[in-house]
């Protein structure tokens, strides 16, 4: 880590100075100069600003981009739902790939910046879909001939532009809170460093919250009025303006230097226990090889096998400073354990999965939305693609409520501090959003009877003499269940894993909601393929009205339904958890930071618009 440093410059006595330099000159004393400050607060406004319009650019893009890909693209319903699918999984992904090269390679502010040159190369490339004309299919003017479908190159260009925003969200996502919290870290203790990171903490989540309202917002609007041109040109222009920005604050930001890949050390764990699959378990405690100092000094009992890869085989094994000779033939308890801490959260993690792919589901209640009436007054109605800033007012309104009126109201009535733990708030987001999917269905069900009492069977275009703002309560049920759960299963993590494995609690939503993803194309797929034949239109028909959407609803439900019985298995089968306060367990110093000094933070991963790590 980069520490302040003074330059120390003997002085000239053969210079022309003042009688009291001479006089200072006279003793050869150096005389200290010090170097420009780096970190503090100085550095907040251009980490937040970096953070905020890569939100603002790439939350703006994604509500509107089932109506761009079907409209200028030409593509069905599914194979838009789909390509959206595999870009959220890509985004959703690539940013556990950036915390690892960050953390073992390139260091966050190098990771940052290259994330920022990535997402506005590809806010560039899709902006320029939009302006030149040969880029996207041509439009279909000539009645009685076929409309062209989009070509190799066009589809390819598409892509590409994609997949350059998800490699920056790769860079940028993971590593922003993290670097900002060590422009702080500078070494030393102290006392106010917990309510400075607090103080950063609330204004980086405040701004996250407000960049993600004002793209769901303003930039829908902007495509919805002045068209693909400028609603794609801004969001390049602020992703360019993110880079810059960022850039020109390096002088001052404090840049921790890499570490070990904690992927790495699993890997290291799974060989030695294979290779030591032979060797029997020793009767002593001393023939298991630790760490010096705390720490456990024999595994537990659970996952066994896993305990051969740190027995001593012999003494040579171990140098004489405790450290193993040759880490690929032995391991540290510590290693093993934190494993087996990772192996026992993987099937509760698994239960998160169902209400991401939920949550995924972005471009049915868009086409719903088209097809209603979205007017708050006779000269304004609500653009489409807005309806999901509800969410993320939902989920702010239940964050402040549940921490601010319902624990202080309840400790109040019992006597004693009262808190849900955050494997029950867990299973209440699964419940939350298995709601929702029955809610939206029920919804669409009465939208549907309307259009076609209304004559509007055959026109998906038509609008239904019915309120769009129906569509609040599900998105707002939507926000409950992912401040529920998202935020219970982040301080879930936080508490069962070793502080050593920050990245991998704040990993294992980003690599959930990927998951995610992934699945819910092979759900939609499915259900397109299986629920259409000969005169049968599918239930996810690109025609609203012609395909029964709520059905496809309550078959998520019924999956949420079941994945709810599922946890409840995971949790009997976990046992007791731990329960802690997951703010005072970030500040703690890890045991593998002790050499740098740094604070091991959550690393922030975004795809659909939540706050996960608040």
């Amino acid at each position: 880590m980069e520490q302040e440093m003074a330059e120390y410059l003997p002085l000239d006595r053969g210079s022309k100075m003042e009688d009291s330099e001479k006089q200072t000159s006279s003793h050869s004393s150096p005389i200290p100069i010090k170097s420009r400050k780096k970190g503090g607060f100085i550095t907040m406004p251009f980490i937040i600003a970096n953070e905020a319009l890569e939100n603002v650019a790439s939350y703006g893009l994604l509500p509107n981009m089932t109506k761009y890909l079907m409209g200028e693209y030409r593509m069905g319903f599914t194979t838009t739902q789909n390509l959206l699918f595999f870009w959220s999984a890509a985004t959703n992904f690539l940013p556990i790939v950036g915390a690892v090269v960050a953390d073992s390679y390139l260091g966050r502010f190098l990771t940052i910046g290259l994330g920022s040159i990535f997402s506005f190369l590809g806010s560039a490339v899709l902006w320029l879909t939009a302006m030149i004309p040969k880029a996207r299919p041509p439009a279909c003017n000539q009645t009685g001939q076929a409309c062209k479908s989009t070509t190799g190159p066009q589809y390819m260009l598409l892509v590409f532009s994609f997949l350059l925003l998800s490699i920056g969200a790769g860079g940028i996502r993971p590593c922003s809170l993290a670097f900002g919290a060590n422009q702080f870290d500078k070494g030393g203790s102290d006392p106010n460093k917990q309510k400075v990171l607090e103080s950063f903490f609330a204004w980086y989540y405040t701004s996250t919250i407000v960049s993600v309202l004002i793209a769901l917002t303003g930039i829908v609007y902007l495509q919805d009025r002045l068209g693909w041109k400028i609603g794609f040109g801004i969001p390049a222009i602020l992703m360019f303006l993110s880079a810059l920005f960022f850039f020109l604050a390096s002088p001052f930001y404090i840049k921790q230097k890499v570490r070990s890949n904690v992927f790495a050390s699993f890997i290291r764990v799974i060989v030695v226990a294979f290779k030591n699959r032979k060797l029997h378990y020793p009767n002593q405690n001393s023939d298991y090889h630790h760490k010096n100092g705390s720490g456990p000094q024999v595994p537990t009992e659970k996952l066994r096998f896993l305990n051969k890869a740190c027995i001593i085989k012999s003494p040579e094994d171990v140098k004489p400073n405790g450290v193993a000779a040759n880490p690929w033939n032995l391991c540290t308890v510590e290693q093993v354990e934190e494993l087996k801490a990772l192996i026992r959260v993987v099937p509760l993690w698994s239960t998160g999965i169902m209400i991401s792919i939920n949550l995924s589901q972005s471009s049915f209640p868009l086409l719903q939305a088209q097809s209603m009436n979205r007017h708050l007054t006779k000269g304004f109605e609500i653009p489409a693609g807005s309806f999901g800033m509800f969410l993320m007012i939902a989920l702010t309104i239940w964050v402040l409520l549940y921490d601010r009126v319902m624990l202080p109201l309840a400790s109040k009535i019992k006597g004693r501090p009262v808190r849900l733990k955050p494997i029950v708030r867990m299973g209440l987001g699964i419940f939350v959003s298995c709601m929702s999917m029955v809610v939206s269905g029920i919804i669409e069900h009465i939208r549907r009877r309307r259009a076609i009492s209304e004559g509007l069977l055959n026109n998906s275009q038509g609008l239904v003499e019915m309120s769009a703002m129906w569509l609040i309560i599900p998105n707002s049920l939507n926000g409950i269940a992912e401040a529920l759960n998202a935020i219970g299963a982040t301080e879930f993590y936080y508490s069962e894993l070793p502080k050593s494995m920050s990245s991998i609690a704040s990993a294992l939503l980003g690599l959930g909601m990927a998951v995610a993803n992934l699945l819910a194309s092979v759900v939609l797929s499915a259900v397109d393929k299986y629920t259409k034949g000969e005169g049968k239109e599918s239930w996810i028909s690109s025609n609203i009205n012609k395909g029964h959407y709520e059905y496809y609803y309550w078959l998520l439900a019924l999956m949420t339904g079941f994945n709810l019985l599922y946890f409840v298995v995971c949790c009997w089968l976990y046992g007791p958890s731990v329960d802690v306060d997951i703010t005072m367990r970030m500040m703690e110093p890890s045991d593998d930071d002790d050499d740098d000094n740094e604070i091991d933070l959550p690393q922030k991963n975004k795809s659909t618009p939540d706050l996960n790590s608040c």
